[in-house]
């Protein structure tokens, strides 16, 4: 099996079809119910890295879901089949799908019945080099370069039925060129060598990897990657990624098995908690989970500031490997739990404090795009996209917290364990769980009372868009008894029913009452011993309830122009923060922001007026870092206008903040030592590795597929 150049005809076809989706980009679209389910893979592909190409055979062992003679597949568009065999080795008539360039259909001569096998055979072809047509719209999920390769699950780099929810066994070969090393889904046999030599790659070896138990599988990485086999806690970690970043594979496989072990308390074991971390190149999803596989790219590269990140990756192996989405539509029992897992897991390892941090986050998050679609709906959106996160992931898991504080902790974590236990290597609906969490809420209610009403509670959240922002209207009474307040809540959601926390401050004890509210306004009377403070009444003050707030909605601007940035839409970014300022004036986070993009525009008067608007005003605390590095970005600013007297002085003022966020002493001093050059510094381009680091883009919410524009991106401070 040594590689084969494709022949120039091939390519000219491959460019054509590659124009053709160029011009008219794949969109989220509902899939049809799958006639036949894949139930094994074999698959051999040769990577071709010069060429960036790939070629390969898939065969398939295919189960009939109903009697059909259609067999519908899902593949990258990019990927030319040459031809499909039948079971005797007979080509059969294919064509792809009209209406989804995704979806390659090929005709059986007759019918197979229900529950019967067919085997067909897939020969394909073609070029993995951008995002162009990737099946996760604006992300390169599989690329080949002569650095290496990565090829995701969600790429479809081999012929995928009802994706994301299919379970199968595999054999996967992966010829690649011997400078390369192989990690990914399966169990790995030894590489062996493969005939022939390329002039320019060298030699070839062929990699072979056995999964035998059903997941979805077949997400590979290849490069100059070390493996570094390490045991934390009892459980043993794969850590593959560069000699470079090698040193920390003990703290990555700590992290690992930290969320192994609490998850595994939490939920119930895994049947194999073995697990394999791999670093991925930047420029496509920033983190992905697999079976028993974890990927984490390059600038995540760090065990302390992804430590929760990596927590998500392994609540994975229970949301998403071990539990699947029934459907598109069923996606918050997998992506939305285990990023809840998240706030889970840190309040397990770092206290309820950190868990709650969490959850502000998720609320930043889902804000960003929460009209996009009701969570139930998901299938209306493309998987990994921002407002799939958005809704998904981050409303998701906010969700998951207000069903928590509806349900109280023991019921809510012993319907997660029970949920986990019925479902575990196989398919759930929401309906699913929604009928385990309204069994348990009825458990665990004290007699003479009333179970919360979660029927309610899921229509209301699963099913429609919008969130409540509360306003408060009240006149404090004087009683022979102390105090009584008489007051409105009211917020915009007709529809909207939920039990409310309110918090009255009092020149003595706190009083903590729970309001009904019901549709757009009502009403309260609190009683009180003390007197209340002015200004003293907190509605849901423990956070309990996904809400607006101005200072919220200016969050979830901000980050959605971060976004953008990431992807090096400035134009549209500086459009965001400037909502973000219209909503509320004066934010220091987003006049920085807007300066980093009239910077890396080069427009640098208007990235000069931004940073010193952002040193105007005083930062909330977890926004301080934005004094010292406007400081700097001042700095640089100055020096390429050759006005290095100035720059010294911008310098001079970062140093004397002591703010050290993203090794800003460090630039600062570099810098008061030798003058900022555009040539050494920031562009868009890649991230240079020898560059100190500026707070990340992207605070809020973990970004997926942006392209790297820093050449000093930091862990989120």
């Amino acid at each position: 099996m040594a590689l084969r150049r494709l022949p120039s005809s091939v390519f000219c076809v491959l460019a054509l079809t590659y124009l053709c989706f160029a011009a008219a980009p794949l969109r989220a679209q509902v899939p049809r119910a799958a006639n036949f389910l894949a139930d094994h893979y074999d698959v051999s592909a040769s990577l071709d890295a010069i060429g960036q190409s790939i070629s390969a055979t898939a065969k398939v062992d295919f189960k009939a879901v109903e009697a059909s003679s259609s067999v519908r597949v899902e593949l990258h568009p990019n990927l030319i089949v040459k031809d499909v065999k039948g079971p005797d080795g007979k080509p059969l008539t294919f064509e792809r799908d009209s209406q989804n360039p995704l979806v390659v259909i090929a005709q059986l001569p007759t019918p197979v019945a229900t529950d019967g096998h067919v085997i067909l055979t897939y020969t394909y072809a073609g070029l993995l080099v951008n995002e162009e047509n990737s099946p996760v719209p604006g992300v390169r999920a599989a690329f080949i370069n002569k650095d290496g390769a990565y090829l995701l699950l969600p790429a479809r780099w081999f012929p995928l039925t009802n994706f994301p929810s299919n379970r199968y066994t595999a054999t996967f070969r992966l010829n690649v060129p011997d400078s390369f090393a192989v990690a990914g889904t399966g169990k790995a046999s030894a590489p062996s060598p493969m005939a022939g030599k390329n002039a320019v790659e060298g030699g070839r070896l062929l990699y072979t990897f056995e999964c035998k138990n059903p997941a979805p599988h077949g997400t590979f990485v290849v490069g100059k990657l070390q493996l570094n086999p390490k045991q934390a806690e009892g459980i043993n970690v794969a850590v593959y990624a560069p000699k470079a970043s090698s040193a920390n594979a003990a703290e990555f496989a700590a992290s690992v098995a930290r969320s192994a072990i609490i998850f595994s308390d939490m939920f119930g074991p895994i049947p194999d908690p073995t697990f394999t971390l791999i670093q991925i190149p930047d420029g496509t999803l920033r983190d992905f989970a697999a079976p028993g596989v974890l990927l984490l790219s390059q600038r995540a590269w760090d065990p302390k500031g992804s430590d929760r990140t990596i927590s998500r990756l392994v609540a994975s192996q229970w949301w998403g490997v071990q539990v699947l989405p029934a459907t598109p539509g069923d996606v918050w029992i997998s992506d939305g739990l285990a990023r809840y897992s998240e706030a889970l897991y840190a309040e397990q390892n770092a206290g309820k404090e950190a868990g709650l941090r969490a959850v502000d986050e998720f609320a930043v998050g889902a804000l960003m795009y929460e009209d996009a679609a009701p969570v139930a709906q998901a299938a209306r959106l493309a998987p990994y996209s921002p407002d799939y996160r958005s809704v998904v992931t981050n409303k998701g898991a906010l969700l998951f917290h207000m069903l928590r504080a509806q349900m109280g902790d023991v019921a809510f974590k012993a319907a997660l364990r029970d949920f986990y236990f019925q479902f575990a290597e196989k398919s759930a609906r929401i309906d699913d769980f929604e009928k385990i969490a309204e069994r348990r809420a009825k458990a665990a209610v004290k007699p003479q009372q009333d179970p919360p009403n979660l029927q309610a509670f899921f229509a209301q959240w699963l099913n429609s868009t919008g969130v409540p922002e509360f306003t408060l209207e009240y006149v404090v009474y004087r009683t022979p008894k102390g105090f009584r307040v008489n007051g409105k809540i009211k917020q915009p959601l007709d529809t909207f029913r939920m039990p409310v926390e309110l918090r009255i401050d009092t020149e003595g004890n706190p009083e903590l009452k729970t309001i009904d509210v019901i549709g757009t306004e009502s009403g309260f009377t609190v009683e009180t011993f003390g007197r209340p403070k002015p200004n003293g009444i907190k509605i849901d003050p423990n956070n309990l309830i996904l809400k607006g707030s101005t200072s919220l909605r200016a969050r979830a601007a901000i980050a959605r122009g971060e976004d953008l940035a990431e992807q090096g839409k400035f134009y549209d970014a500086v459009a965001q923060y400037q909502r973000a300022l219209s909503i509320q004036p004066n934010r220091p986070l987003a006049n920085f922001r807007m300066g980093e993009a009239f910077f890396y525009q080069k427009n640098y008067q208007a990235a000069a007026n931004s940073f010193k608007e952002a040193l105007q005003t005083v930062p909330e605390p977890s926004e301080k870092w934005t004094e010292v590095w406007s400081h700097i970005y001042l700095g640089e600013i100055f020096d390429l206008l050759g006005q290095r007297e100035r720059a010294v002085n911008e310098y001079s003022k970062a140093k004397q903040t002591n703010d050290d966020t993203g090794s800003a002493q460090a630039t600062a001093e570099r810098y008061l030592k030798k003058a900022y050059s555009e040539g050494g510094g920031t562009s868009v381009a890649a991230p240079a590795t020898n560059e100190p680091a500026k707070p990340a883009m992207a605070v809020p919410t973990p970004a997926s597929g942006e392209k790297p524009v820093l050449k000093k991106p930091t862990p989120t401070p």
